[in-house]
């Protein structure tokens, strides 16, 4: 089914693709042309969820409630790359790899940190995209977007609130981020995205059916021994490993055998499978070790 209204068009029962390659679809789905559109989308629905790349993300096997804007239009995908100043615009749409490459290409240092990562840039952004290498909070300088109420808002990067995968931007839906990046060599620029590519290469299943991470590396709040010291960031992976969790299964989902943190689906999976797996992991790790697990994939489910 579409509707079109005044240029606005919305789709019902889509579905919703992610990395995971499972789960339901949306009720209503639209990719505005124009912020103008965005706005207007926002003004008509009540709950309006905003779709990435869908490397992050689960949707519940029943679907999701309210509008999901996409971003993966012309208007939210634009690049704008300044090599003599460092100076780089990019709209929440765009793809983060492909971004990556150009400003590498064009020898300016900071995002070559985030190889490998698959993401929208907003989507990025708002969850403060990184791994072992940075950050993408490194690198920003200002984030553009609306409220919910549709208002234009710019947050200079001293007014954002980023942490250890959060930005506290969650209440904005984020159209472009200008970031602030250092112009160098583009020889050696590559050779850094080189490195962190073969890294990920060597450590991750990247050819599997994945949402890469599916729980944020805890801080500790006692001694573990063998693990880490109170009030240490210790890894996910490893506590997971620790208790046994390695090749657990759940129906189609398994706990990857190359990365403990990372859950890989078969043919036959749902995300329920998933989901079941992910709380059956969080409390495996929490009978061990006395550590609460939190996911770093985002699970959609509905809201009523």
């Amino acid at each position: 089914m579409s509707v079109v209204d005044d240029k606005i068009e919305i789709t019902g029962h889509a579905p919703i693709q992610t990395w995971f390659g499972v789960g339901g679809g949306a009720d209503l789905y639209a990719k505005p042309a124009s912020i103008d559109v965005l706005r207007r989308c926002l003004a008509e629905h009540e709950t309006v969820r905003v779709l990435g790349d869908g490397a992050n993300l689960l949707v519940d096997d029943g679907g999701v409630d309210g509008l999901v804007v996409d971003l993966d239009t012309a208007a939210f995908r634009s690049v704008e790359v300044d090599a003599a100043s460092g100076r780089v615009v990019a709209g929440a749409g765009a793809n983060l790899p492909n971004l990556v490459n150009q400003t590498v290409r064009a020898g300016l240092a900071g995002l070559e940190v985030l190889a490998g990562i698959p993401a929208s840039v907003g989507g990025a952004v708002v969850m403060n995209a990184g791994g072992k290498f940075g950050e993408i909070a490194d690198s920003v300088r200002a984030v553009d977007g609306l409220d919910r109420e549709g208002e234009q808002v710019r947050l200079p990067r001293d007014e954002i609130d980023f942490g250890y995968r959060r930005s506290g931007l969650n209440d904005l839906v984020v159209t472009s981020v200008e970031f602030a990046l250092e112009p160098g060599d583009p020889g050696t620029v590559r050779d850094r995205l080189k490195e962190c590519m073969a890294y990920k290469k060597h450590t991750q299943p990247l050819a599997a059916d994945s949402a890469g991470c599916c729980f944020k590396n805890p801080t500790l709040a006692d001694d573990l021994p063998d693990i880490g010291a109170g009030g240490s960031r210790v890894s996910a992976g490893l506590l997971i490993d620790r208790a046994g969790c390695k090749g657990l299964r759940v129906g189609g989902a398994e706990v990857s055998g190359e990365h403990a943190n990372f859950i890989v689906t078969h043919d036959g999976a749902c995300a329920r499978d998933v989901i079941t797996l992910m709380d059956l992991i969080a409390a495996r790790v929490a009978d061990r070790f006395g550590v609460a697990l939190g996911r770093e994939v985002v699970v959609w489910e509905r809201s009523r």
